[in-house]
């Protein structure tokens, strides 16, 4: 699915409190990375987008008139250890989580994002490259409402091994578990409301982890081929591989969740709802957004709050 229909409101009617606008970049900001998994080094630009654009890639390096994807649930085609999207030409993009989530965060409704190559690089493996991206940029008010998918009745998925559900709330925010035999990283809960810049001061700077026997056969199966312990955290038993250690005790819940908002945002806007998740992964996440929208009673548009998330300012 695109966006899901417009034309609906909220039962019972009557905006949430105060009014909130879309919003784009105000400039232009570029960079230059690795993809995690295909190794290729790709330079990367986000651009602004006019309101009601939405969120969209373009891969530079494809045939004319090929290379547009709509960041949406609708085009998500893998969900193999990251989010990929594909079109009908057959173009794709992989690892678009991390930038998605960090669009979230600082709530950037339109934007276009060109890539040079088949995957976002991962820079440091968190959001905070992105974040900071958008930052250089700036962000621009724009003349359009910002509308937001509020959830009216709860919804979950459970595959046994991975669950994860939404439920009524007055705001965004995530309880998310998870459960590893490295003792390294262990069980670790965290639960979190994400407004008033939350993403950025807590969530953002979160890395993607890994453990030190799977780099092997993902290698194997042409994954990882970028991995590094600059762009990864690295767990081997009780031990974080990585030099500097980790950046918050509790680093590998917190990406979980920051992969979760990258995830589902690509909803197609933000989300009046909470999030309870164990073990949750990408397909996971996907599979929620689709029983969401599989049943009209579960949600509806409602004006999006002022005080959802923002871009903090620089310490």
């Amino acid at each position: 699915m695109t966006r899901p229909d417009s034309t609906r409101s909220r039962a019972g009617g009557g905006p949430a409190a105060g009014r909130a606008f879309q919003k784009t970049l105000a400039g232009r900001a570029a960079c230059r990375g690795v993809g995690v998994h295909s190794g290729a080094e790709v330079e990367m630009a986000l651009s602004p987008a006019p309101a009601d654009t939405g969120l969209r890639i373009l891969r530079t390096d494809a045939a004319a008139g090929t290379g547009e994807i709509p960041a949406d649930l609708a085009h998500v085609v893998d969900h193999r250890l990251s989010t990929s999207l594909g079109n009908r030409h057959g173009v794709t993009v992989a690892t678009v989580e991390h930038l998605m989530a960090a669009f979230s965060g600082c709530a950037v409704d339109n934007a276009v994002v060109e890539v040079s190559g088949p995957e976002i690089p991962v820079m440091d493996g968190s959001a905070a490259p992105f974040v900071e991206m958008i930052r250089a940029a700036g962000i621009r008010v724009q003349d359009a409402p910002r509308r937001a998918i509020r959830v009216l009745e709860p919804v979950a998925v459970d595959d046994g091994a991975a669950a994860i559900s939404l439920a009524p709330a007055e705001s965004f925010g995530i309880e998310f578990t998870i459960d590893f035999a490295a003792s390294a990283i262990g069980r670790q809960t965290l639960s979190i409301e994400l407004v008033n810049g939350a993403f950025a001061e807590d969530i953002a700077a979160a890395r993607t982890f890994g453990l030190v026997g799977d780099v092997g056969r993902r290698r194997a199966e042409g994954r990882g081929r970028g991995g590094s312990l600059d762009n990864a955290i690295v767990v081997d038993g009780p031990r974080v591989l990585n030099p500097d250690g980790l950046r918050f005790p509790d680093e590998f819940v917190r990406h979980k969740i920051l992969d979760c908002i990258g995830d589902l945002y690509l909803a197609g806007a933000p989300i009046i709802g909470r999030v309870a998740a164990h073990r949750s992964g990408h397909a996971a996440n996907h599979d929620l957004l689709r029983a969401l929208f599989a049943d009209p009673a579960r949600w509806a548009w409602d004006d999006a709050s002022p005080e959802s998330d923002r871009i903090p300012a620089r310490p």
